[in-house]
């Protein structure tokens, strides 16, 4: 067998001794198998998502109420163990949460049905109170002056209301898919035990069954502590925003603290929202600017305090979402199932770190530190 100059050297080389150039260890080849299979997870997850976004009318109710149901799973435990059989108590935690949801609606609706008989008279109100940065934003002027604009903001008018029908139909749901969602909710409440040990029995392999076992648990545990924690953080929030629109003398002060709860409950944009409606109801309804931006402003200071120093003390590290993915969970979701699909981004994201944990554990080969 004839031996290259190149084995040669090598074989006669001394141990540590570097490599000559062009003899180290070629870069890993990738595979066609491996390309196949990469092209084939990407139209897979491509096709589940085009699934998820046009049949959208029943996998939002569907998914929604799993998870939902997830949450309350504890209470109908709790209820079950006083001797209420598992159906009743399904009935009676569904109607519980419907009446409490119908409750918080009905205190900030009132206020917005209200307001909406009156939008002339807080159209010149608002006209008057603009008429202020005709002096503070002479660059402005000057601006609008160039494009053919008259320099000021007294030709300010109320927009058209296009969008009004189009927001509604994006914000709330079809009749059949409220029916869907509450008759999927009972259902899964009242079967979930009974679905647990289908799921786990699917497995023939003891440890794989047990693994599921803990995943189940895992995340009946997390999200109910999550929805729990989340909904007694949101009612102080609400609680504290409606003292501070009472001090500021804001008009319907409960309604408002009740819409700063409802809308905290989708991360980020709840809070930018309920900002900017308390600077266009403080504009609107407070007599100068000063009195209008006391409330938004104290809300920023309510809402700072809770994102940063309250939520996470509660809540602890192990459900401490990262920033960057929130916020694409939000995009994602909110643009495939609208406010909805922003509401289910928070507890997505757990039940996908969950699985990450327990299919992928922290033992596996990692990368070599930097």
């Amino acid at each position: 067998m004839r031996v290259l100059p190149s084995e040669r050297l090598l074989s006669h080389a001394p141990e540590g001794a570097p490599t000559p150039e062009g003899q180290g260890e070629l870069p890993p080849v990738i595979r066609r198998a491996e390309v196949v299979a990469f092209t084939l997870t990407g139209l897979l997850l491509i096709s589940v998502v085009a699934a998820l976004y046009v049949a959208k009318a029943f996998f939002l109710p569907v998914v929604m109420a799993f998870v939902v149901g997830t949450m309350l799973s504890p209470a109908a435990n709790l209820l079950e163990r006083y001797r209420v059989p598992r159906p009743v108590a399904a009935v009676l935690i569904v109607a519980a949460v419907a009446a409490a949801a119908a409750f918080i609606i009905g205190l900030f609706s009132s206020p917005l049905m209200e307001w909406s008989t009156h939008l002339g008279e807080f159209a010149a109100r608002l006209k008057e109170k603009l008429q202020v940065f005709d002096r503070l934003l002479p660059f402005w002027q000057q601006l609008q002056r160039l494009f053919g604009g008259s320099g000021t903001l007294s030709n300010f008018e109320v927009p058209k209301f296009e969008w009004v029908q189009p927001t509604i139909q994006f914000l709330s749901p079809t009749f059949t898919e409220f029916l869907l969602f509450f008759a999927t909710l009972v259902l899964f409440i009242a079967s979930w035990r009974d679905l647990r040990r289908a799921l786990i029995m699917t497995f023939g392999d003891h440890s794989a069954r047990l693994r599921t076992l803990r995943i189940l648990n895992e995340i009946e545990v997390h999200l109910g502590t999550y929805l729990l924690t989340v909904t007694l953080i949101n009612i102080g929030v609400g609680l504290a925003t409606g003292i501070v629109c009472a001090i500021a003398q804001m008009p319907r002060p409960a309604g408002l603290g009740a819409l700063a709860a409802t809308l905290n409950f989708i991360p980020i944009i709840g809070p930018i929202a309920t900002f900017a409606i308390l600077c266009i109801v403080g504009i609107i309804a407070l007599p100068s600017l000063g009195a209008a931006l006391i409330a938004p402003l104290a809300f920023c200071g309510i809402a700072f305090l809770e994102g940063h120093f309250i939520t996470p003390t509660i809540i602890g590290r192990r459900l401490a979402l990262n920033a960057l993915a929130v916020f694409l969970g939000i995009a994602f979701w909110t643009w495939l199932w609208g406010p909805m699909g922003a509401f289910l981004s928070s507890p997505l994201l757990i039940v996908g770190l969950i699985l990450k944990e327990h299919l992928l554990p922290g033992d596996s080969p990692q990368l070599p530190p930097e």
